[in-house]
């Protein structure tokens, strides 16, 4: 079984801002294998099904992005998964440009906030990460104003492919495991 966790932020007031690409990316899973919502778990929305033959559990964690790791630890406590091999994280870079993603096995939070607190919660920052790019915070702006903005028309084209490929590596690292998806995705 894997945890496929896509961070963001509830509510109308967030979506498709470029804190949420984690969620919206989940959101083309649930589009894509046709996996049912089951309602609120683990302080998240969720959804079960099946992605290649293999279980998933796709989440939207409610906490807001900072608290995020309450949400996944949980999950992953509960169903006693091994984060390094069947956990998935998916969040926005402020280092990455629009459009472009990355995936990595293991690593720092980078900055963000919401992989932050999953790693103090897990313990380890051995978990496979997929991030989405936001582009830089321009001089002048607010970190939290930049990542709770939305993308200009030219951007948003990007960023929907990119949210459609990390979806697509999101279900390789499931069905052909990580290395693959980093060969095929970054």
């Amino acid at each position: 079984m894997y945890i496929i966790a896509g961070l963001g932020n509830p509510g109308p007031r967030y979506e498709k801002t470029r804190h949420n690409m984690g969620f919206d990316t989940i959101d083309s899973l649930v589009t894509e294998y046709r996996i049912p919502s089951s309602g609120v778990r683990f302080h998240s929305m969720v959804g079960s099904g099946l992605i290649g033959g293999e279980k998933v559990l796709l989440m939207k964690p409610l906490t807001y992005m900072n608290l995020s790791g309450n949400a996944v630890g949980e999950a992953v406590r509960f169903y006693k998964i091994d984060p390094e091999t069947q956990l998935i994280v998916i969040s926005d870079d402020i280092d990455l440009e629009p459009g472009r993603i990355r995936i990595r096995k293991q690593g720092s939070a980078g900055g963000q906030n919401g992989l932050r607190h999953i790693i103090a919660q897990l313990g380890t920052d051995r978990f496979t990460r997929i991030r989405i790019g936001t582009g830089a915070k321009p001089e002048g702006w607010d970190l939290a104003d930049w990542v709770l903005s939305r993308f200009p028309d030219g951007d948003r084209k990007l960023v929907d492919e990119a949210i459609g490929r990390a979806a697509k590596a999101a279900a390789v690292i499931v069905t052909e495991g990580a290395d693959r998806a980093m060969n095929l995705y970054n």
